[in-house]
């Protein structure tokens, strides 16, 4: 008994020294401080290797450097256009863009978003249409392919594109290929190995240091970017993988939201792929005039591309949600996989709400993570109370990111509404200020209407206790989910 009871003495001493680290290193975080000691507290010892695998703080660290970025110009033309904001000089066309002025200073004052108003967008909600562009436009490049994915399938649709950039490689053009380890998991050397034989170049983002063994498991490059010959890009949800196509039966149809640019702001998309290739790469691309040709004018659609991640020191992105939600004056549609927001988000919502904005949330009828749908579950239920019209996604499995403010402004990307893709992720969005893209965005939202279900806050109170059970723990760990 004495020796049981030294034992539990000293389990308890270094748990609360544990504790202790734990209170340190997260007390700018105070939600992920009390999820992360709940945690030690109920898996000891465990619970401790687990932080040291999911917990590291980034902000500390400079991981993206390109010392030629200067040469782009990017950064000089957003100090030029936030002093004539300042002054209140007018450097915008776009109608939106001059309305919803502040969001615009926001990006720019935080993350050197510069705005570009001469872009051309498609927007892509069907996995088929969206790949058939991006293989048709691979098909036509003529110098160089760079093409980022958080999750590449070792499947029909993966082998199909690495065969495609493998033909391109061959050919002359240069391809790199860049995927985040732990999402492309099934991707292996000899997966690869026909496109590097051709000359094409393949990178994993923070891959293992040791077999079977990554401390940086928990922040993954989510990001989801091409670009082509420097004239064209793609930037949004999907993924590669037959899933994607609609053809996993657990899912089914696969809903999606991306977007194929045209315009200037494919030279700010081409930095952020840059930045992240030279992290994860020991080949550093080089400042070239042929990956930042002259624009074409393909369009009207004012744009911002806004990055965010760990090593943040702002969360760039959410603040930009934050912001357009609390802009609206007529409706908000917001389509989401996972809805985890943080305080900060959540009141936003309810402000909108209780000041008769109307607000509709999408989000899946099926859960692919089931924690995180229980805690979504549970933001979701809350909102009801407050009037928020919430539908469920019956066609299938809705994976877009996007929100759209009164029919005139948009984001679109690949950050969803949770606290991963706030904090932990790393993620791009493009922010875009166009009435017409933002009405057929919202026209999609309503057919999207269609083939889903209301969720009623009666129905929502009839689910069983073992469902509000798994809820509430779901919620208690959301921070670190």
């Amino acid at each position: 008994m004495d020796w049981l009871s030294l034992f539990l003495g000293l389990v308890l001493i270094l748990n609360m020294a544990l504790a202790s680290v734990v209170i340190f290193r997260e007390r700018r975080d105070i939600g992920s401080t009390w999820a992360w000691l709940l945690v030690l507290y109920f898996i000891p010892y465990l619970g401790f290797i687990l932080y040291l695998f999911l917990a590291q703080n980034y902000k500390r660290i400079r991981l993206f450097e390109w010392k030629e970025i200067d040469r782009i110009g990017t950064r000089e033309e957003a100090r030029e256009q936030l002093a004539r904001l300042s002054e209140g000089e007018s450097v915008m066309r776009n109608v939106s863009a001059i309305e919803y002025r502040e969001l615009v200073v926001m990006h720019l004052n935080a993350n050197h978003a510069v705005l570009s108003e001469n872009n051309g967008v498609e927007l892509l909600m069907d996995g088929k249409l969206k790949f058939e562009s991006l293989f048709r436009d691979i098909a036509e490049a003529k110098d160089h392919i760079h093409i980022q994915y958080y999750i590449i399938q070792r499947d029909e649709l993966g082998a199909k594109l690495i065969k495609a950039l493998t033909e391109k490689a061959r050919g002359g053009v240069t391809v790199r290929l860049l995927y985040d380890e732990l999402g492309s998991r099934s991707v292996n050397k000899r997966f690869l190995q026909e496109l590097r034989d051709a000359g094409g170049i393949a990178e994993a983002f923070f891959p293992s240091k040791f077999r079977m063994i990554n401390f940086r498991l928990n922040y993954r490059n989510h990001r989801k970017l091409v670009i082509i010959d420097g004239k064209v890009g793609y930037v949004g949800g999907f993924n590669v993988g037959d899933e994607y196509l609609g053809l996993a039966p657990k899912f089914g149809y696969w809903r999606d939201t991306h977007l194929r640019i045209r315009g200037e702001a494919i030279h700010a998309m081409q930095i952020r792929f840059i930045l992240d290739w030279n992290q994860a790469s020991r080949a550093d691309i080089h400042y070239s005039p042929n990956l930042f040709p002259e624009p074409e004018a393909a369009g009207t659609a004012g744009m911002q591309i806004v990055s965010s991640g760990p090593e943040s020191k702002l969360e760039y992105i959410k603040n930009g949600y934050i912001k357009m939600i609390s802009s609206a004056k007529r409706s908000i549609c917001i389509q989401t996989p996972y809805f985890i927001p943080d305080a900060g988000f959540l009141d936003a919502v309810r402000i909108a709400v209780l000041s008769g904005v109307e607000v509709k949330i999408m989000i899946p009828d099926k859960p692919d993570h089931p924690f995180i749908y229980w805690a979504t579950l549970s933001h979701i239920g809350e909102l009801l109370k407050l009037g928020v019209s919430v539908y469920l996604y019956r066609n299938g499995f809705i994976h877009a990111k996007t929100i759209v403010v009164d029919g005139k402004i948009a984001s679109v990307g690949t950050a969803n509404m949770d606290v991963r893709s706030f904090k932990l992720n790393f993620e791009v969005n493009a922010f875009i200020y166009d009435e017409d893209i933002s009405e057929r965005l919202e026209e999609a939202f309503k057919e999207d209407v269609d083939q889903s279900e209301a969720l009623t806050l009666e129905r929502y109170a009839q689910r069983s206790r073992w469902i509000r059970i798994k809820e509430s723990v779901s919620r208690l760990v959301s921070p670190i989910l």
